[in-house]
């Protein structure tokens, strides 16, 4: 799912719709707070309301969220428009009795930006439009036309028309501050949740495959006693039985056969891929290469230990490692002109890699936000020709960086020659350089193997 759906029609429908629930509570607790401030200014205050009207406004909310509770199930999804119509019915009720009591006198005013902060949090970028747009209008109307309020003896309660402006003026900014900041943090919330759960998916997808070979040598392992056993019986009846017998005896023996090649070769199978699971560092970065190796670049590996005597380390084969790997590399092919180099330098405590091309690099206006999801530069042509076709979304580093980073890693992003310099300037690994650092410790696979050999099947 898109992060991007606000960007849709404007009734578009939403896997995470705002819940009914959720403004009937929020409605309730208004509807207390206006009961104790009309109640407290009209006793305590003994302040002149029009009382009758002003509890006509509450009714009507209550008499909304009683409709809403026994007519409505009580996990309802709001549409786009139920949502919208909701809260221009809070906001209407809100601004009518703010007009009752005193307009922009009253302190309560400020309340009306909850709708906008609402809308902005949960609903399209036009609703919330169409929502804060109302508000600025009611607060407006109100600030001019308005039942003034009065004290017992008929006094009207002025307020210095400075004060009453700057009033206006921070509700006015309330309304544009809070709605977008609201929006911009949901925004980042569900493209953050959207992009991890791609990421678990893909994950998934890669464990599912690793483990796959741990189920096939567990069970060649153990089916080797059984079959050996169904061969030495029918071996021994084809000494004591005749005709049609010994030959269903024969057939038996054969096909005990045929079931332990198949298991051997099975079991082999399996157990490399649990191997696998111990490579050396070279193996594994040209497994995570090399569906990328057949693109028309060339991809260059160089391995140098940063200690005279170290040898190659043998790092845990990580589903999470192949996939994070295999992104960041996809994305360098995908911009390289024509070569890609793969440096890995491994110390006693600590293994670097470097991902590297020759390509025009990373964006300037996006460099400082790689590996957050859906991040995007705006493509020219030139890229357009490069990458025919290409519809990413700005999945892959993040991918890349979340996976890469459950191992263990810190990586960096940079570039490795200054974008301005012409084509002559340039040096030979001019484009975008991914460094991955690891501690020895997280990569570096323990000495004890796993399974040893099946046993020969007599």
């Amino acid at each position: 799912m898109q992060s991007t759906a606000q960007d849709s029609g404007f009734l578009t429908e939403r896997s995470d719709r705002l819940r009914l629930r959720t403004l009937i509570l929020l409605r309730w607790m208004a509807i207390a707070g206006q009961i104790a401030a009309i109640s407290v200014a009209d006793r305590y205050y003994g302040m002149l309301l029009p009382l009758g009207l002003c509890y006509l406004a509450v009714g009507s909310a209550i008499i909304a969220n009683l409709v809403s509770v026994f007519v409505f199930p009580e996990n309802k999804r709001l549409s786009e428009a139920e949502a919208m119509l909701t809260l221009l019915f809070d906001l209407a009720q809100l601004s009518f009795l703010l007009y009752l009591t005193g307009g922009l006198s009253n302190p309560f005013a400020l309340l009306i930006l909850a709708p906008v902060t609402v809308s902005a949090s949960a609903l399209e970028l036009r609703t919330t439009l169409v929502i804060g747009f109302l508000s600025v209008a009611f607060v407006t109307l109100i600030t001019f036309i308005h039942v003034p309020l009065r004290y017992a003896d008929n006094t009207i309660l002025r307020v210095p028309g400075l004060f009453e402006f700057g009033f206006w003026l921070s509700i006015i900014t309330g309304i544009a501050f809070l709605g977008i900041y609201s929006r911009r943090i949901a925004t980042e919330m569900r493209s953050m949740s959207d992009a991890l759960l791609a990421t678990q998916m893909a994950l998934a997808r890669e464990q599912k495959l690793t483990d796959l070979g741990g189920v096939v040598a567990a069970a060649a392992h153990e089916l080797g006693t059984p079959l050996a056993t169904i061969k030495l019986v029918s071996t021994e009846m084809l000494d004591e039985l005749t005709g049609d017998l010994q030959d269903d005896a024969r057939l038996i023996r054969d096909q005990a056969d045929r079931c332990r090649d198949i298991l051997r070769s099975m079991g082999k199978a399996g157990k490399d891929d649990l191997h696998l699971r111990q490579a050396p560092l070279g193996a594994v970065l040209r497994e995570a290469a090399e569906p990328h190796i057949g693109r028309g670049k060339a991809v260059i590996f160089t391995l140098v230990a940063g200690e005279e005597g170290l040898k190659e380390p043998e790092i845990l084969r990580k589903p999470e490692l192949i996939h994070g790997l295999r992104n960041l590399v996809q994305n360098a092919v995908d911009f390289a002109r024509t070569t890609v180099w793969i440096d890995a330098h491994w110390t006693s405590g600590r293994i670097i890699l470097r991902i590297i091309d020759d390509g025009n690099g990373f964006p300037a206006q996006v460099i400082g936000r790689i590996g957050d999801p859906f991040v995007r530069a705006r493509r020219i042509e030139q890229e357009l020709r490069a990458r025919p076709g290409y519809e990413g979304m700005g999945l892959g580093l993040f991918i890349a960086k979340t996976l890469l980073e459950r191992t263990g890693a810190e990586l960096s992003f940079a570039n490795a020659a200054d974008p301005f310099l012409s084509p002559s300037e340039r040096p030979e690994r001019s484009g975008a350089i991914v460094e991955a650092v690891w501690p020895s410790k997280s990569m570096v696979a323990p000495t004890n193997r796993g399974l040893g050999e099946n046993q020969r099947i007599a």
